[in-house]
């Protein structure tokens, strides 16, 4: 019994041992995702900060031409000047060798040849162009330039970290999601399948590619996080409890719903009182919503470049919102990446 009782307790030690390094491995993965979350973060940041750089730089530079270029048309008018006078010079000197036979002639028929008008001289002049302090100035607005891309940015990093305040713990709710959707088991990550469940068709769950979180808010302000990495689709934002989940979905503010989303890979959209068009520097990774209740205010956030992406202002809300999500049709692999609820303040 000894032995067995030993044995047992030697089994429960290295089970032991077992789950401490499962869990150690568990924290090292962890690590290096978010290392390499972190640099990719700077490479986003980095590569949008000097492209920004690089942009101001060519404007300066196209400026800087134009001014010399502007200054070197003065050269131009100088020699249609001289061409000018050269002429008028010629003239003179034909004239001042006529036959004066011919001219005592012309005087005494009192046909008097006068010489004819020339150009008034006395008052014309071309400035020298001056070249000095060109560079210099050029040089001075592009660093005026920087430090004010400098201030924005921080501005824009101020005004996130203020919103990310208002973070909230949100997960995915099962009862409301497409039979083609997939949830992971923590409730944290969405993505579509070419394969239906059979699931009951509950009045909660959507007929297309949404699901809804569990959490509801009536009040106040609240923010949320979502990856969106990898993905060519998907629709991101705040609905009414009472929007209508079956048949097509419209995702309009007057059918309650308030929401941004990519299409065709490449083109980012608001559905506002009309569609949105929206021109980013940068492809967003993860987005961050902010909704005020008491403000009617629905924001968007690009949160690796700390930049507003879109706010739906003057909202209608009156009954409780719920995030939603939809990470749009898997379209033959090309589309299969999750869409990741994220803890808020970690890159």
């Amino acid at each position: 019994m000894a032995a067995a009782s030993n044995l047992l307790s030697e089994d429960e030690f290295c089970l032991e041992m077992i789950q401490k390094r499962r869990l150690k491995i568990q924290k090292v993965k962890r690590s290096v995702e978010l290392s390499e979350e972190d640099a990719d973060r700077e490479k986003a940041e980095g590569v949008q900060f000097l492209s920004d750089l690089k942009e101001s730089v060519q404007r300066k530079l196209n400026e800087l031409i134009s001014t010399i270029a502007e200054k070197q048309r003065t050269k131009k008018r100088a020699e249609d000047s001289i061409k000018e006078l050269e002429q008028e010079i010629c003239e003179l000197k034909k004239r001042s060798s006529e036959d004066h036979l011919h001219l005592l002639q012309s005087f005494q028929s009192l046909n008097i040849l006068l010489p004819a008008p020339t150009k008034d001289w006395t008052k014309a002049s071309v400035p020298r162009a001056s070249y000095e302090g060109t560079v210099r100035r050029a040089e001075t607005q592009l660093v005026e330039t920087l430090r004010k891309m400098m201030k924005k940015k921080k501005k824009q990093k101020v005004k996130l970290k203020r919103v990310q305040k208002c973070a909230v713990d949100v997960t995915l709710d099962p009862d409301t999601a497409h039979p083609n959707l997939i949830l992971s088991d923590d409730g944290k990550q969405v993505n579509d399948t070419d394969v239906r469940k059979d699931l009951p068709d509950n009045p909660e769950r959507f007929s297309d590619c949404s699901v809804l979180a569990k959490q509801s808010f009536s009040s106040g302000r609240f923010y949320f996080e979502v990856q969106v990495k990898g993905k060519t689709a998907w629709n991101i934002g705040v609905v009414r409890e009472s929007i209508d989940r079956k048949g097509g979905i419209l995702l309009r503010p007057e059918d309650g719903s308030w929401s941004i989303g990519l299409r065709n890979g490449n083109e980012y959209t608001a559905i506002d009182d009309h569609l949105v068009l929206l021109s980013l520097k940068s492809r967003p990774q993860k987005v961050g919503v902010f909704v005020a209740y008491v403000n009617s205010l629905v924001s968007f956030y690009d949160v690796e470049a700390a930049a507003l992406i879109y706010s739906f202002t003057g909202c209608s809300f009156k009954e409780k919102l719920f995030p939603y999500f939809s990470p749009c049709l898997n379209d033959d692999g090309k589309n299969s990446a999750p869409l990741i609820i994220t803890p808020v303040g970690v890159n």
